[in-house]
């Protein structure tokens, strides 16, 4: 919670922390903002992991089965935005690979942009992912932040200097 409240406190946004359950992202903590752009999920809640940063975060580091059973239960879209192709997802879960980082713009609401790094254990397998939703379109820009925050949770749980 530490480093969660300093990157609340630093960006003003909505944080969260979400891990892998089944076929969604189970937000397990949050910390809100008032007046910042409605979320669609509370804690407790469940995220998509094809639409939402934090689900894209969790399925990149999750293995071909449970891409073949996310694409299986279909691709729903929620705006316009929503990746919908599994090509076009298969990509973006490689970019978040290869980046570290998850960026996704509108996909779950219009006007929410959220970013998401990896959190991860002692043998750097990502198990949660810690995002800022807002709903400024430069939300992108504090991908340095989160990332941080997620290596500062992951060496918190002793997940050491390579997190």
């Amino acid at each position: 919670m530490p480093v969660m409240e300093d990157l609340h406190a630093a960006t003003h946004q909505h944080v969260q922390l979400a891990v892998l359950d089944g076929t969604d992202a189970l937000v397990v903590e949050r910390i809100s903002t008032t007046g910042a752009v409605p979320v669609v999920s509370g804690v407790g809640g469940r995220l998509p992991l094809h639409a939402s940063a934090v689900g894209q975060m969790l399925l990149a580091h999750a293995g071909e089965e449970l891409f073949g059973e996310v694409v299986r239960h279909g691709l729903t879209g929620f705006t316009p935005r929503t990746i919908t192709d599994p090509a076009a997802l298969r990509a973006a879960l490689a970019e978040c690979r290869r980046t570290g980082v998850a960026v996704v713009r509108e996909e779950m609401s219009p006007d929410a942009y959220s970013v998401a790094a990896p959190i991860t254990d002692s043998k750097g397998r990502v198990i949660a992912a810690l995002s800022v939703v807002g709903a400024d379109a430069r939300t992108h820009l504090l991908v340095p932040a989160v990332v941080l925050a997620g290596r500062g949770i992951s060496r918190a749980r002793g997940a050491g200097a390579e997190a």
